[in-house]
């Protein structure tokens, strides 16, 4: 986030997008992996909400993720014109590579982000 604080990153959602977030926070294998409780969801999401970029959808063909969410992700990333998706889970996005579609673990971003 302090990257986004100084405009060095800019985070994109829709808003099917966001709910998913809100939900996947909300879980409570998530929240004990993270250490938060369920009270610190909301001022979370109000965070993501006021640094995000809102990206309208409009559908287009294209290959279909196997998750929901990541299809949701990727459809944020290509509306938005994202310069990248950033993933944990870069697997997950196979089917989406080819051109204009870059796909970065956290870890590599920081990594540029820093220098």
């Amino acid at each position: 986030m302090r990257w986004v604080d100084r405009r060095l990153a800019e985070p994109l959602c829709s808003t099917a997008l966001f709910l998913e977030y809100e939900t996947t926070l909300s879980r409570e294998e998530t929240r004990k992996a993270t250490g938060l409780g369920l009270e610190d969801v909301a001022p979370v999401m109000r965070g993501l909400a006021a640094l995000s970029e809102g990206v309208d959808i409009a559908f287009r063909n294209r290959a279909a993720l196997a998750d929901a969410a990541d299809q949701m992700a990727l459809e944020v990333v290509l509306n938005g014109k994202a310069d990248a998706i950033v993933t944990h889970n870069p697997g997950d996005f196979h089917p989406a590579r080819g051109p204009g579609v870059t796909i970065a673990m956290p870890a590599e971003i920081i990594g540029r982000l820093q220098t």
